[in-house]
């Protein structure tokens, strides 16, 4: 089946991006836009829902495809061994938390204690929270478009329930990452979001601008109108901006994985791939750099990590900002050229 060759060059910006901002961040010279916050939505917190977005879109694809080549019950459980797998992988790379010096430590914690001590923050980041999703949308992945735009919307207001009820208070007391345990139901958002584009592209290939557009306006909007019913009731600050109120559960926030955030996040994601269904599919036109990222993603997200902790340490944080993008440099260029040489072996690490 031939590659959806603007899925790839929107994959590849965000392997690229992320490459960007997990790497200079943490810098003190690095513009604040740069940088992941708990408060606001900054270009940094627009790379992880992109990630959704092109797996929602892939998975759709692959499971219609399974399901017409190998019948439906073989094609799903396919996908969810593919799930498992992407979440065992990524206990491995993201690691339990914990950490215990003698068997008594264990001992003590018992069974339960063991489980809800390991699996509250650190394990909880893209690879898992892409794995959970996926199984969580499973029934619906292979719906028509309404059912999936139920299913996210449902979703979403289960997750605001739970923050009403108790969650937002014990996400906030044990500084989860990108959502934490229960971040899988707004994740679901920029994922079925993904899925649904590839619908339109599929049905009406480069026409499906008009309603990528229009979705993306739509989601936008709404994500920062929802930002706006934060207590006291003033306007909330637009996105990209620091905030002028105090932060709840209507705050776009990563870190709580709050619907405004990922309502916005997947308006913007439909708003990105457009411009690379009218740059790619449409004028023919690509990069090679978001190529060779975008065809082998998986292995640019463990290896840029690698590659990171070898060169980190010879950055210090408050590095100028000519030497923070020489470290740059360094990096981005070992890890692509590392991506590069599996692509030249034709060696592609997908599950």
């Amino acid at each position: 089946m031939q590659r959806i060759e603007s899925l790839d060059q929107f994959r590849g910006y965000t392997v690229a991006g992320m490459f960007l901002v997990n790497f200079i961040g943490s810098f003190a010279v690095v513009p604040v836009i740069f940088k992941h916050h708990r408060t606001y939505c900054s270009y940094a917190d627009t790379i992880m829902p992109h990630f959704f977005f092109a797996v929602g879109f892939a998975f759709r694809l692959a499971l219609l495809r399974n399901v017409e080549r190998n019948g439906r019950g073989a094609a799903y459980r396919a996908a969810v061994r593919r799930c498992l797998g992407l979440i065992l992988v990524g206990i491995v790379v993201h690691q339990l938390d914990g950490r215990y010096n003698s068997w008594r430590d264990l001992q003590n914690l018992g069974v339960s204690g063991f489980l809800e001590n390991s699996f509250r923050r650190n394990v909880f980041q893209a690879l898992v929270h892409i794995g959970v999703t996926s199984l969580w949308v499973l029934p619906v992945i292979g719906a028509a478009p309404r059912t999936m735009w139920i299913f996210l919307t449902a979703s979403g207001l289960l997750h605001l329930g739970l923050s009403k009820w108790f969650w937002y208070d014990w996400l906030l007391a044990n500084r989860v990452i990108d959502g934490g345990p229960l971040g899988f139901l707004t994740w679901t958002i920029p994922l079925l979001c993904g899925a649904i584009a590839y619908d339109w592209v599929r049905g009406t290939g480069q026409a499906a601008q008009r309603p990528l557009l229009r979705a993306a306006a739509a989601l936008m909007v709404l994500g920062y109108g929802i930002s706006c019913l934060s207590a006291g009731g003033v306007l909330a600050a637009p996105p990209f901006a620091a905030p002028w109120h105090p932060r709840d559960i209507w705050t776009m926030s990563q870190q709580a994985g709050s619907i405004s955030y990922l309502v916005f996040s997947a308006g913007l994601s439909f708003l990105v791939y457009a411009f690379f269904l009218w740059w790619t599919d449409g004028r023919g036109r690509q990069w090679p750099l978001f190529k060779t990222l975008g065809t082998n993603a998986l292995a640019g997200y463990i290896l840029h990590g690698l590659v990171s902790d070898v060169v980190r340490p010879f950055a210090p944080r408050d590095s100028p900002g000519w030497y923070v993008a020489l470290a740059f440099a360094v990096f981005f260029g070992i890890t692509w050229a590392m991506v590069r040489s599996l692509e030249k072996q034709r060696i592609f690490i997908r599950l």
